[in-house]
């Protein structure tokens, strides 16, 4: 996270060669480049928990859509045709019943 911290401040150029952390970015990060603005472990901090709490707000919908997306619909709505059977709507009423759209929570 803290990578994607520091280039959402707007650096193009940071790497390390090592695990990204506090340290390391103190004894790498050098803002003489005109593409890499000043910018402090304060910053970065600000940011990672600005990015975590972006993150997490939308579980919810991570949730929700791999439900969806580990339906083979079309799959299912042929066989529905073809039997006559209503498996594809039934699997989606109990996905909308379990993460409704007013992001209550799932049941």
């Amino acid at each position: 996270m803290i990578i994607e911290a520091i280039k959402a401040l707007g650096v193009t150029e940071f790497a390390c060669d090592s695990e990204p952390t506090k340290e390391a970015f103190e004894n790498t990060y050098r803002s003489d480049s005109v593409d890499n603005p000043s910018i402090t472990w304060e910053q970065v901090s600000a940011k990672i928990v600005e990015l975590e709490a972006e993150y997490d707000s939308q579980e919810y919908a991570r949730n929700r859509k791999d439900e969806y997306d580990a339906l083979n619909q079309l799959e299912l709505m042929s066989d529905d045709s073809i039997d006559g059977t209503t498996t594809h709507k039934d699997a989606i009423v109990a996905i909308k019943a379990k993460w409704p759209k007013d992001n209550s929570g799932p049941v």
